[in-house]
């Protein structure tokens, strides 16, 4: 079975290849996933319209949506509920919270974009999807996926400092570590060839090891 089929089939898309194309409805009005290339596309999914983990996580979308657009990040969300039900919890939302929900709202009711995305894990729910999220680059490729159960909401901070590091590592040929945030040195790739060693090994980067180098962008 070919990576096409393995998607259409439930199968989650691996990072490194083509974010699955689709159709659908929002919240918005009609979204096509090529519609968003040349900017960075958060897409993430939650279980249900009108539960309290999925309130909190939309409000803390939400409430940092202009964070992640000062770092060209298109916010999209989705569940299996119609549209109707979309329409009618954010206006819940934004009555009892005051917060009004500025991305888009996929409704997948026929769980298209869920199955191609990997999103309906029937272990946990056969009935909705489980929190996942992707990080998808301009040119529509998969750089991260996450993988929530339904009844642990995630870290905003987490995301953002996700897309912080998939951004400097596709800007410039570098890895972060482990807890890294912007404006921390960065990890220099490992030399592959004795001669990238001595090379590295005469470098001013600061040096734990031939393979473990960290400088400053």
């Amino acid at each position: 079975m070919g990576a096409e089929e393995e998607v259409q089939a439930g199968g989650m898309p691996r990072i490194g290849e083509q974010a699955p194309d689709f159709q659908a409805l929002t919240t918005h009005g009609p979204l096509n996933m090529s519609d968003l290339r040349g900017q960075w596309v958060v897409l993430f999914s939650h279980p249900a319209d009108f539960t309290p983990v999925c309130t909190t996580e939309f409000v803390a979308f939400a409430r940092r949506a202009e964070e992640f657009a000062k770092r060209n990040v298109k916010l999209v969300g989705l569940s299996i509920d119609s549209i109707h039900s979309h329409l009618a919890w954010l206006r819940n939302i934004e009555e009892k919270l005051a917060v009004k929900i500025p991305f888009p709202v996929i409704a997948d009711v026929d769980m298209k974009v869920a199955s191609k995305f990997g999103m309906i894990h029937p272990e946990a729910s056969t009935t909705a999807a489980v929190r996942a999220l992707f990080v998808i680059d301009p040119e529509g490729f998969i750089q991260a996926s996450m993988y929530y159960p339904l009844q642990t909401g995630r870290s905003i901070d987490e995301v953002l400092r996700l897309v912080d590091a998939l951004q400097t590592t596709y800007k410039h040929y570098v890895a972060t570590p482990a807890d890294w945030h912007p404006g921390e040195k960065v990890i220099v790739p490992p030399p592959l060839t004795q001669e990238q060693v001595e090379e590295l090994m005469r470098s001013d980067y600061e040096k734990i090891d031939f393979y473990l180098m960290k400088r400053d962008l």
